[in-house]
């Protein structure tokens, strides 16, 4: 007791959580305890994706209530400025860490940092994603949401210190449960864990993950309701006839799903070639305002107008009002057409793409989710009506085909074909629908694949190497670290070194190769025994031979930084069995063998592999 007394309080707890780290090892098993952790993460994950939900509304309603009370109000372009500006302050002096691209941060996480996510993300894209959303900014809640029941998931792992395998299925836990909590979706919750973050599912990955799911969708219809996210009733169900022009609709969301990616992977480009934080938010502002003055379906997440063109109730009119918002399309005298709106619909489909980028790129935080089912619900309603304009009579549901359009943009961007099917299904509750809901979505993710075969969250992960994926081979390399297998007891040697004293070397070294340093510690070859075997016992020759004369260049040579494909590579094509390793300033480290890679292989392998 005295020694408690002593402790500080952190101490104390630190010690409290030993002891029970110790307890719940001899009297929980490890399966049972990760069933317990996934519980806790669905529930906080929920409670975090209601919090989120609870802070948008909130400062979406005290904006609206007190600022935009026309449509024209030159207020409304400003608040989204304000938003993103706001946002970015935070990030920039109370973050101080990057948190936008939720999804790909994940990723990056589960490839090269052993399941490491930063505390900070727990809280961090929950706050800035409110803060950019509810004062108007065009992106979406769900992929901050995402990455903060991810970092949940992670830490609540580490916390109790748990082991990489079981980090990563704690991250998969928490990306399932944000899903479920905020879209009331477990199912879909459970595939975006498989298709989109690519973790193996095994029995064993299987039981928590849908045990997070379900938790935290069920704390989401406790506290909101049963309802689904979506009111979408079947006025017209689906008939064998309509099968071709769901099949053309599947092949343009996939078109449309292209458009996406390529525009907002390079202007993302564009804009991180800009240096100063600043100018991007003034670049950002002027587009994202300029864009909203003259469409302002594009303000905010754009749930209202997937409402209104899901609404099987709907009226012209009450399509017309849209127009009516727009500075543009008001002015114009003559009557509002069909043909206006599909114009109309069909700009804002074009533009919400500058508009998600300009928002995130300009200092605010969001995601895709969103921007996708916002763009997937106009282009099935506006392919439906092209098409009943074209051909007049043909038997299609433009209520159907926006819900159809959904899932097809859900499934194109982000290569997830199963989760754009269950996402709408549930979201929506058109359970009855899933015959084209599926061929939509596989016909516009095959569509997509043939001309980009990552997605948006990660090409740029693909490009550089570090995404894991479900080939075995390459995800273990992508597991393994370079420095792990580096080997450092090797003699140094000098190069005006005789031969004398390097057979006093050899004598002291278990290794038959030997680095030759310079005095900066750069290596300037190799002396490898095998090749003075002949001479190293002819005392004639110790004063006159000297290092600098049966030293060899190294066939290759690895950087500390080199990831374990590209350390295969150069093996493979040097045929060597050993290779020196510099760090990234060309200093020598160690060698790397190998006999110690293909060790590591397999013991990660096993670790993978086990379920």
């Amino acid at each position: 007791m005295t020694f408690m007394k002593g402790m500080s309080a952190k101490e104390r707890d630190t010690s409290l959580l030993g002891r029970f780290i110790d307890w719940r090892e001899k009297h929980i098993s490890e399966r049972q305890f990760i069933l317990l952790l996934s519980l806790a993460v669905g529930i906080f994950t929920a409670l975090a994706a209601l919090l989120l939900k609870f802070l948008i509304e909130l400062i979406h309603d005290a904006v609206t209530d007190n600022v935009i009370i026309h449509g024209n109000n030159w207020l409304f372009l400003i608040c989204p400025v304000l938003g993103i500006l706001i946002a970015g302050l935070f990030i920039r002096y109370v973050v101080r860490d990057d948190i936008g691209h939720g999804v790909t941060k994940i990723l990056y996480a589960l490839s090269r940092k052993n399941g490491r996510i930063k505390p900070h993300n727990m809280w961090s894209s929950l706050a800035a994603s409110a803060i950019t959303i509810g004062m108007g900014g065009s992106v979406g809640a769900e992929s901050p949401i995402v990455l903060t029941g991810s970092a949940i998931g992670s830490n609540i792992g580490r916390l109790f210190k748990m082991e990489h395998k079981t980090l990563m299925l704690m991250i998969g836990c928490g990306s399932a449960g944000a899903i479920a909590g905020i879209f009331k979706a477990p199912i879909a919750g459970l595939v975006f864990v498989l298709e989109v973050l690519m973790l193996d599912l095994s029995m064993g990955s299987l039981l928590p993950l849908l045990l997070s799911s379900v938790t935290a969708a069920t704390i989401s219809y406790i506290v909101t309701g049963t309802d689904s996210m979506f009111h979408f009733v079947i006025s017209d169900q689906f008939t064998l006839e309509r099968i071709p022009y769901v099949l053309l609709l599947g092949v343009f969301c996939g078109l449309v799903s292209l458009y996406f990616s390529q525009v907002m992977y390079h202007l993302e480009t564009l804009f991180g070639k800009v240096r100063k934080q600043f100018v991007k938010f003034v670049i950002g502002a002027i587009v994202l305002s300029f864009l909203i003055f003259l469409f302002p379906s594009l303000y905010g997440e754009g749930y209202d107008i997937i409402e209104l063109l899901l609404d099987g109730e709907m009226t012209r009119t009450s399509l017309s009002d849209v127009l009516l918002d727009s500075t543009l399309f008001s002015r114009v005298s003559f009557p509002r057409t069909s043909g206006m709106l599909i114009t109309y619909l069909s700009l804002v489909l074009l533009t919400k793409v500058l508009a998600s980028t300009a928002t995130c790129s300009g200092g605010g935080c969001g995601g895709i989710f969103a921007p996708s089912l916002f763009m997937g619900c106009i282009a099935g309603f506006v392919f439906a009506e092209v098409l009943k304009y074209v051909f007049p009579g043909v038997p299609i549901s433009t209520q159907n085909f926006a819900l159809f359009g959904m899932a097809g943009l859900m499934s194109g961007v982000m290569h997830a074909p199963l989760t754009g099917i269950f996402l709408i299904a549930e979201l929506t509750g058109g359970y009855s629908m899933f015959l084209p809901l599926m061929m939509v979505s596989i016909l516009s993710y095959l569509t997509i694949r043939l001309f980009q075969p990552f997605s948006i969250y990660s090409m740029r992960l693909a490009q550089k190497g570090e995404l894991m994926t479900h080939h075995k081979d390459q995800s273990v390399l992508l597991l393994m670290r370079t420095e792990s297998v580096v080997e450092k007891d090797f003699i140094a040697i000098d190069k005006n070194m005789d031969l004398g004293q390097m057979v006093g070397v050899i004598s002291r070294s278990r290794r038959n190769l030997f680095p030759v340093l310079d005095a900066d510690g750069r290596l300037v070859g190799v002396v490898n025994m095998d090749s003075i075997r002949n001479i190293m016992f002819r005392q004639e020759l110790y004063r006159r031979f000297h290092v600098e004369r049966f030293m060899e260049s190294p066939r290759a040579r690895l950087v500390i930084t080199d990831p374990m494909d590209v350390v295969m590579r150069k093996f493979d094509d040097t045929g060597a069995w050993n290779l020196p390793v510099e760090d990234e300033n060309g200093r020598y480290i160690g060698f790397v063998s190998k006999s110690k890679i293909f060790s590591a292989y397999r013991n990660v392998l096993i670790e993978l592999s086990e379920e």
